[in-house]
């Protein structure tokens, strides 16, 4: 039987356990707020670094909290990407090395740090090391990325291969965009290989293979005129060329140097001249005037002219005067103009700027296929 002792012992106890409690709540703030390094002050102080674009003093705010809270994923997740963005690569492959080694890490996090890892090393370059760890992500939900990834680390290397490979899975898998000129230029480069070995019949089966990737690709289409060429076959290589130039006519200036050695080998003179007159109508282009002129030399001077009065070239106004002038060039004079011209008879990149003497496929700038437009720097301005 319960006594009345034991109900006022009851009546105390109820008091002196809401005042512990209340007393060790208290603790707990003035700790945290003594120790500004634990994880959520630490953490919160780095958010805020971040957000006013502080990443170093950041940096230093995530280290705190990760040595506070070693178990986070997140933080090192945080940490690991920072590094990545200031440049620190082996911080950060080795955060997220850290990572996968952890036992305790979920599925999902162990493919996300499998995936920051690969980001790692491809902008570390260590491209080797990249293609494994995107392999590793392959049936995950990054598979795609990492097809991509893997198609770009190939093209890097030259692997073609290996790129034609993986544009095939990627193709296969609907991801068809720009994939069938990209085959195209992989078959076009094994192509290049081939030829500068000497081996054209090789060489005019990767061109054409390009053309079943790809049935209007510009490229192929030029690579095989430039075979049946070297075969002897000059009609077939003409008729390829117009073909081209027929689904394809903002190309003409890289076409036109062609023509007059294949018109002359065919006996089509006349009809390529008209059909060069109406291409410069349309679209007017250093080099479809030059093959004009070096079709029909009596019509050069008038040509030239005819050009410069509304287009400016240093190239062809340094032609005229060393041909048609009526008077000898200075040499400092022809020097002077000869050197103005270089930097005007570049192409440039649509995509990065990047400028070169020699036309590109793909940019060696930025890496981007068919960025540069088929006319000189001097005709875009």
């Amino acid at each position: 039987m319960t006594s009345v002792s034991d109900f006022a012992w009851l009546l105390w106890a109820f008091p002196l356990v809401f005042a512990m409690g209340w007393a060790f709540s208290r603790l707990d703030i003035w700790q945290w707020r003594r120790n500004p390094g634990n994880a959520p002050g630490a953490t919160f102080r780095g958010l805020s670094l971040l957000l006013n674009e502080q990443q170093d003093e950041a940096i230093d705010a995530f280290i705190e909290a990760v040595q506070s809270d070693p178990d986070s994923s997140e933080l090192h997740f945080a940490l690991g990407n920072l590094f990545r963005r200031r440049g620190d690569y082996d911080r950060a492959i080795r955060v997220h090395e850290h990572l996968l080694a952890r036992a305790d890490l979920s599925q999902s996090d162990h493919d996300r740090a499998q995936h920051a890892l690969a980001l790692d090393f491809l902008k570390a370059g260590l491209l080797d090391r990249a293609e494994n760890a995107y392999r590793a992500l392959l049936n995950t939900r990054y598979e795609n990325e990492a097809l991509m990834a893997l198609l770009g680390i190939y093209e890097r290397t030259r692997d073609w291969d290996q790129a034609r490979d993986m544009a095939r899975s990627l193709k296969s898998a609907s991801h068809t965009d720009g994939l069938s000129s990209r085959l195209a230029h992989f078959a076009c480069e094994q192509a290049d290989a081939a030829l500068r070995q000497g081996n054209e019949t090789l060489a005019l089966q990767l061109y054409r293979q390009a053309l079943i990737d790809h049935p209007e690709h510009v490229r192929a289409r030029l690579g095989e005129a430039r075979i049946l060429q070297l075969k002897g076959l000059p009609t077939e290589a003409l008729n390829t060329l117009l073909i081209c130039v027929q689904a394809h006519p903002d190309h003409w200036p890289l076409v036109a140097p062609a023509i007059p050695a294949l018109a002359t080998a065919t006996g089509r003179v006349a009809d390529m001249v008209t059909l060069l007159e109406a291409a410069y109508a349309r679209n007017p282009s250093v080099d479809v005037v030059l093959a004009l002129c070096s079709l029909q030399p009596d019509t050069q001077s008038q040509r030239l002219l005819q050009h410069l009065e509304s287009h400016t070239s240093i190239a062809l106004s340094h032609r005229w005067l060393q041909q048609h002038s009526g008077v000898t060039v200075p040499a400092g004079v022809d020097r002077s103009l000869e050197k103005a011209s270089i930097p005007q008879q570049r192409y440039r990149c649509a995509s990065c700027g990047f400028e070169a003497r020699t036309w590109f496929w793909q940019c060696p700038g930025c890496q981007a296929w068919d960025s540069y437009p088929p006319r000189r720097v001097e005709e875009q301005s």
